[in-house]
């Protein structure tokens, strides 16, 4: 079986490289254009051919290559849907904003959680992203727009933290210098809940925000919309959010969809506000989107404003974060569903 190279930390590459009986400064040359992007060993001009083909019996480089693209006429989103070597597709989002350009990647080909107004799980599951298929996903957006991307969001297509060993390694190699050098700190990982791994995370103390997709401020509301949380509930979710910021020192982000007449009255903002006045954290209030098959709607701009009134009035910072790409549908699922719904058009 091929070995993801991309997949290696540069010691695993290192090991590959002098195993097989080769001078261990190939491992740094190899490595060199690794980063660079090339998508074939053949373009590695200065590796000697004797390296290369060694390196195609043995190892693979995965490559994202783009099957679909759409920008946006309002603000320059661009949506992207990647096919990979096994067909398989996922999205990702390009975001500008003014301290740079954001990604938003997928971790996974489609999603097991079952989110009642998220597009991607109604797609299915199909199987997780390694390391270099989330990375592959950056440097393919970054070439094709000529850009340098400073953040990453992993809040695409999948639950990250339901792929933790390769999501875990994804953020070690994208952070190495060895790689692309992005900095931990200017990465957001998020979650519906799987309450387990944000003590895992945690443990492993990286630098990273925790970004924890509630959407509901008690039980009845949550269970309804996310069957997570008749696993792990919102006390035992809390708990385990007060361990990440005291473990780590770094503040919960809370991503809450409005969903009108669903989970966006005054009452519930009351709710909401006293569950999170616990720790340390930020609120971001998001319209949800129209997925078809879906009767949600997004909440009125009047009730978003006095749903944030009362948030701020007690105590909990909270924003309406700002809509992106609303013309190309750029919240991830929705491109892929389109797409093979209509046959690959």
């Amino acid at each position: 079986m091929l070995k993801d190279i991309k997949s290696f930390t540069y010691d695993e590459l290192e090991n590959l490289i002098v195993t097989a009986g080769f001078p261990k400064f190939r491992a740094k040359q190899v490595s060199l254009w690794l980063k660079k992007g090339v998508t074939s060993f053949d373009e590695m001009n200065n590796i000697p051919k004797e390296i290369r083909e060694f390196l195609k019996i043995s190892s693979y480089i995965s490559v994202a290559n783009i099957e679909k693209k759409l920008i946006s006429m309002y603000d320059d989103t661009v949506k992207y849907l990647f096919k990979f070597s096994d067909g398989e597709y996922v999205e990702s989002v390009v975001m500008k904003y003014i301290h740079g350009y954001t990604i938003c990647v997928s971790t996974q080909v489609g999603c097991k959680m079952g989110c009642t107004f998220c597009a991607t799980g109604k797609s299915g599951y199909s199987r997780d992203l390694t390391p270099s298929e989330i990375i592959a996903q950056i440097e393919a957006a970054q070439k094709d727009l000529n850009i340098r991307i400073s953040n990453v969001v992993l809040m695409g297509m999948g639950e990250p933290l339901d792929n933790f060993e390769n999501v875990v390694k994804f953020l070690k190699l994208v952070s190495s210098e060895d790689n692309l050098n992005i900095g931990l700190r200017h990465i957001t990982v998020s979650t519906c809940g799987i309450v387990p791994k944000i003590y895992e995370l945690a443990d492993l103390n990286l630098p990273v925000t925790l970004s924890v997709s509630l959407h509901a401020p008690n039980d009845e509301i949550r269970s309804k919309t996310m069957p997570i949380n008749k696993k792990y509930n919102i006390s035992q979710l809390i708990e385990a959010c007060i361990y990440y910021f005291n473990t780590t020192k770094r503040r919960v982000s809370f991503e809450y969809a409005m969903i009108e007449n669903v989970n966006d009255s005054d009452d519930n903002a009351k709710e909401l506000a006293k569950l999170l006045s616990v720790l340390p954290c930020h609120v971001n209030l998001i319209p949800v989107n129209a997925v078809k098959g879906t009767h949600y709607n997004k909440s009125s701009k009047v009730r978003q404003k006095a749903f944030i009134e009362i948030l701020s009035k007690k105590g909990i910072k909270a924003t309406v974060r700002r809509t992106l790409g609303s013309d190309i549908n750029a919240s991830c699922g929705q491109l892929k569903r389109n797409y093979e719904d209509k046959g690959g058009k």
